[in-house]
């Protein structure tokens, strides 16, 4: 009878001291979902504005679950990730601009010089410009046909893994999508080792000058290691090959198309990606609340 008379007085209190403000949100969140009970049909059909008043009160009032009667949260959590996709599928509609395509017969010869010939796009795109044909180099590059590794790279590149994976480290960038249809860039330097998280950090404008600085920040003093294994992606430039080398560190890049080679940061990357996509994020720091368990983090 006590505890019961205890619990009974704290729900009192609870009510009592609870704001106008927040009793004016509970109040419109029930009456929303009777107006849906409402409607004459077997089923509660909710509407793309009824999903919308979710998703934006469960931004603005953390009390949001306990109100909710009609579906589960994770489904609202779901709502606004189709939300996302919708708002950028929209964004990256087909549009009547930039560059035309190449012709299907430039296609076809691209391949069939890479195939009889074993030529890479730097090579194509020069006999290409002999022939009258102007299409850039990067052009080349994304026609080319993809072949599979052959064995003796792969052994070769797993030789290297193990012979230096006490002074190895691989970093990567993972996109995550915020409540706002925003995209967050979380950089993650990962030490193959003990495959343990060095350093992470969260921003929306991942230039080399902040990439570089994360760097410092992820091997203070004496601390860098000898090799760093990255891709290709054009955030990184020539300015971050540089710094590394300037801290004692040899910059290993990953061939084309090849995320196996950096299969740990890809990995973990793809990993944390997931568990960060479960959630709808409304600011750049809560991926760093986040992650604070894996390791020491940036900002």
């Amino acid at each position: 009878m006590v505890g019961l008379a205890v619990i009974l007085t704290v729900a009192f209190a609870r009510i009592l001291f609870r704001s106008r403000l927040e009793l004016m949100v509970e109040n419109l969140a029930l009456r929303q979902q009777l107006a849906v009970f409402k409607r004459k049909r077997s089923r509660p059909a909710l509407r793309p504005a009824d999903r919308a008043f979710w998703v934006v009160l469960r931004q603005i009032w953390p009390g949001w679950v306990n109100a909710l009667i009609l579906v589960q949260p994770d489904t609202v959590v779901d709502w606004q990730r189709q939300g996302f996709k919708l708002f950028w599928r929209w964004v990256s509609r087909a549009k009547k601009v930039g560059r035309p395509r190449i012709a299907r017969e430039v296609q076809e010869l691209i391949r069939r010089m890479a195939r009889e010939n074993g030529w890479g796009a730097p090579r194509i795109h020069g006999e290409l410009l002999k022939l009258g044909l102007e299409v850039d180099e990067r052009t080349v590059s994304r026609y080319l046909p993809r072949g599979r590794t052959s064995p003796d790279k792969l052994q070769r590149w797993l030789v290297f893994l193990r012979n230096h994976r006490d002074a190895l480290v691989g970093m990567d960038f993972f996109a995550v999508p915020t409540v706002t249809f925003r995209i967050l860039w979380v950089f993650v330097v990962l030490h193959h080792e003990r495959r343990r998280i060095l350093h992470f950090a969260v921003t929306d404008d991942p230039g080399a000058p902040w990439i570089i600085q994360q760097l410092r920040e992820a091997f203070p003093f004496d601390t860098a290691p000898g090799y760093a294994i990255l891709d290709r992606d054009g955030k990184y430039g020539h300015e971050v090959t540089s710094a590394l080398q300037s801290m004692g560190v040899e910059p290993v890049r990953t061939a084309p198309r090849s995320p196996w080679q950096n299969n740990h940061a890809s990995y973990c990357t793809s990993l944390v990606a997931f568990i960060l996509n479960a959630v709808a994020l409304t600011r750049s720091g809560q991926p760093c609340c986040f992650l604070g368990g894996f390791g020491p983090g940036g900002s």
